[in-house]
């Protein structure tokens, strides 16, 4: 039976590439993903272990990447502090740390290089060690910074920059005099290989020191390397003693975990995210191959009835068709691990065009995503080639000697009975999900949704009839007979038609879901800035750190402008949680007009108001202590005095401006709300403060209009690479067609040359067959979107807090619709060519 089966194979060449690129296609997406997620892994590992040595002194609560979001505290180490940690039995040597948060770079055109994705981290070069004893930084070429005004860069910085050694590099300061410049004289990367995105401004130590801390001999972080023997728990211990007042010693150990703890959040949300379309295309291949092989097995009913009367049992034929599968997909799973490893570096090529970049030699085929590929492959399609090849085992051995079909078609009542009880418990779920179900209620619309999709594409036989009939009057209408008979052939076998269209559905459901909630939250966007952007104007910087407050001086000196509000957001610790905290100043409330639900929001020395939520989280009532701890260990004692209904134009916590210097970090603006002057023209006033603000380009003059735009944009950005990662699913699908209409023409070769011997022409048999296609494409099209609205205004619901309006993206809906029509005269080019150059004796001779 083994050669029998290979000979199989090997006769139908076209049917084994036909059905096997399917499965190539999902393997090679789950390859991918898994090579890249490891690559993703590889590389940040590779960065924190070689850029963090044994320990570190650091400012009390301030854990690693919080600086640009905590503020930057004042407090600082001096010289002396060092050598007294460097005296220390168990320290080998103890480096001054200098980093300046904020900093940013321009390119030589005066744009901005990064800051959009990754971060832009500045600080001081010394040789210290990595707590693997290797160097935290590599020179890639030039030197290291020696001046103070000398600079080094990471090599993709320098190259977005377009800047080359001894050129004056453009920077941009987050506090102080803005305008800074200095000379590139190398060019370097981290030990661990690349930056991951992130932008290295690399200055001699008293560079940094006149940059960030106004020139004084001082630090704000130390580098400790233990001594021969010494743990890095008696390091952080020796250190502890001797650390300076708002200092904390810990162990690198702690620091890099804390990095992977920050980083590790959002890579497992890519990776999810991810690995969620690579499960899509393996299902979609799923359907793609069931129905390859329930073709192929009907075409060989006569074959396979022959080979149970020369005395094969049943479980040898359906074996034989199993290891047909297998066969097929261990080779076709074995090519799509080899894409896989290519599509990882087209994944790779798409983040690094949104900022984050990931080290080639990290993109490597490891075994698990070798050994889960193949499993995957392996077990999804002959779990798909069950069902046919049981089929298949159960002809007759008298069905040989008939000329029809052996198999009279089931009926279909059966699959409609359990389909629509399906659909109610999917329905269920949804419902118990949107009136609150226990745990995440999106979730269980999830599950309901998953439920519906599987369902549909099972039942779509029953739910696309209409649809059939309906192409087949239009067709007919427009085409005349091509048209009629495109229409019968795709209501001939509906559950061929069905399964075909169910890959191209699936796609599209998701699609259309996507679209409901992007536009709905476009749609909140701009009925949220209506509501609650008061403000004429609004100052931010397009990478959302915080920036100079020498830019509001400038804006406040323009004609035309009657109020300027400015606000920093910082970072604190209450009750054991890190916390958002607006510092505003006196001119906060002429600008908005919150909702005030108890107390006052007119604050005066250390008083805050609060959120409602928040308010109720922590059982915190008008007149309560409210304790902030803030990096550095400094203190604020604040009283509650409001407490007001949850807005976006602030935070959870909101103190008057002057208490976040009393906090010791150092004073920024987040952002700056702007009043015109009653009468002054809105254009003439954009105009200047723009103008105003043009020295400073990472800062940006919205008004209403514009900061919509602004946020819709993220939101289109990220709804482009979904749209362009479902895409795959949908090429698949339109395999899937191609594959479906090929093996159908080889079925209906005795047909097709009826058709021809009767004076069809070749012209008309193309048209029949890309109509065909084309009724396909339209089925699945018409179940996808009109499943995926509804699920997608389902999801809307329980999402309802943030998605406060529901929109519908109609126009998107018909481009779906058209480019599905599109779908199916592609996808029908091979099929009726092939069909049109049949020789129409032989073909009315086939057997």
């Amino acid at each position: 039976m083994f050669k029998l089966t290979l000979r199989n194979l090997l006769a139908r060449k076209v049917r084994l590439v036909m059905s096997g690129l399917s499965i190539v296609l999902g393997v090679a997406f789950l390859s991918g993903v898994l090579v890249f997620s490891n690559g993703l892994s590889t590389t940040f590992d590779g960065i924190i272990y070689g850029s963090t040595p044994d320990g570190v002194v650091r400012a009390k609560d301030f854990a690693e990447f919080d600086a640009g979001y905590s503020g930057t505290p004042k407090n600082v180490v001096t010289p002396e502090a060092i050598a007294d940690l460097e005296a220390l039995p168990e320290v080998e040597r103890a480096d001054g740390d200098i980093a300046g948060f904020g900093m940013s770079l321009l390119a030589s055109d005066g744009t901005l290089v990064g800051g959009t994705g990754a971060p832009t981290l500045a600080f001081n070069y010394h040789d210290g060690p990595n707590m693997d004893g290797g160097s935290i930084l590599e020179l890639d070429s030039g030197h290291w910074p020696e001046g103070t005004d000398e600079i080094v860069l990471d090599t993709g910085a320098a190259e977005n920059g377009d800047y080359e050694l001894g050129d004056e590099v453009q920077l941009l300061a987050p506090y102080g005099e803005i305008e800074q410049t200095a000379t590139l004289v190398g060019t370097a990367e981290f030990n661990g290989g690349g930056t991951a995105g992130a932008t290295l401004l690399i200055f001699s130590t008293e560079g940094a020191q006149e940059l960030f801390l106004n020139g004084h001999d001082v630090y704000n972080r130390v580098s400790l390397t233990a001594a021969d023997g010494v743990s890095q728990e008696e390091l952080a211990a020796a250190a502890e003693k001797v650390a300076p007042d708002g200092f904390e010693a810990v162990t690198g150990d702690k620091v890099a975990d804390e990095s992977q703890a920050a980083i590790g959040e959002f890579l497992g949300i890519v990776k999810i995210f991810l690995l969620i379309f690579a499960g899509i295309a393996v299902l979609v291949g799923g359907f793609i191959i069931l129905n390859t092989f329930s073709i192929l097995v009907a075409q060989r009913s006569r074959e396979l009835a022959l080979m149970r009367a020369l005395g094969a049992a049943r479980e040898q034929v359906t074996r034989s068709v199993l290891l047909e599968a297998l066969v097929l997909s261990f080779v076709a799973s074995t090519i799509g691990i080899g894409l896989g490893w290519l599509l990882s570096r087209g994944l790779a090529a798409l983040f690094r065009a949104i900022g984050l970049d990931i080290a080639g030699n990290a993109l490597d085929l490891t075994a698990s995503a070798v050994i889960v590929s193949y499993v995957v492959g392996v077990v999804v399609t002959m779990v798909a080639a069950y069902v046919p090849s049981r089929r298949a085992g159960r002809v007759a051995p008298v069905a040989a000697m008939r000329a029809e079909s052996p198999h009279a078609p089931a009926p279909l009542g059966r699959r409609a009975t359990v389909g629509g009880a399906l659909l109610v418990v999917g329905a269920a779920l949804a419902a118990w999900g949107v009136v609150g179900a226990p745990g995440p209620d999106a979730l269980w619309v999830g599950i309901g949704a998953v439920i519906w999709i599987l369902t549909v594409a099972v039942i779509s036989p029953i739910l696309g009839r209409p649809v059939l009939v309906g192409c087949r009057a239009v067709f007919g209408r427009l085409f005349g007979a091509p048209g009629r008979l495109a229409g019968e052939n795709a209501l001939r076998d509906p559950r061929r038609t069905g399964a075909t269209a169910s890959a191209l559905m699936i796609g599209l459901a998701l699609v259309s879901t996507i679209g409901v909630l992007a536009a709905s939250m476009n749609e909140s966007i701009d009925d949220l800035v209506d509501e609650e952007f008061t403000a004429d104007y609004l100052v931010q910087s397009v990478n959302f750190m915080p920036f100079s407050t020498t830019v509001g001086d400038a804006l406040e000196d323009v004609d035309g402008v009657s109020v300027v509000s400015r606000q920093q957001w910082v970072g604190a610790r209450y009750a054991g949680d890190t916390e958002s905290v607006a510092g505003n100043d006196a001119a906060f409330t002429d600008v908005y007009d919150l909702e005030v639900e108890e107390g006052r929001i007119d604050l005066q020395g250390p008083e805050a108001f609060v959120y409602d939520d928040f308010a109720e989280e922590h059982d915190l009532a008008l007149g309560d202590p409210l304790d902030l701890t803030f990096p550095g260990g400094s203190k604020l004692q604040l009283e509650v005095v409001g407490i007001v209904k949850s807005s976006e134009v602030t935070a959870p916590i909101n103190v008057p401006l002057e208490q976040i210097e009393n906090a010791g970090l150092t004073r920024q603006d987040t952002s700056i709300s702007i009043l015109m002057e009653d009468g002054a023209d809105p254009e003439t006033v954009k105009n200047d403060l723009d103008d105003a603000a043009s020295d400073v380009p990472i800062v940006a003059v919205y008004d209403k209009e514009g900061f919509s735009d602004s946020i819709r944009d993220q939101v289109n950005q990220l709804l482009y690479i979904i749209y362009g990662l479902l895409a795959l699913a949908i090429v698949i699908a339109v395999f899937g067609i191609v594959n479906t209409l090929g093996l159908s023409v080889i079925e209906r070769t005795r047909e097709v040359g009826l058709l021809r011997a009767i004076g069809m022409s070749r012209r008309r048999l193309r048209r029949m067959i890309t109509l065909e296609s084309v009724a396909i494409a339209v089925l699945g099209a018409v179940l996808g979107l009109g499943l995926g609205l509804v699920i997608g205004v389902t999801l809307r619901e329980t999402l309802k807090d943030d998605l406060t309006s529901l929109a519908l993206p109609l126009s998107q809906l018909v481009v779906f619709l058209v480019i599905a029509v599109v779908v199916g005269v592609l996808a029908a080019v091979v099929p009726s060519i092939r069909a049109s150059r049949m020789n129409v004796l032989e073909a009315i001779a086939e057997e």
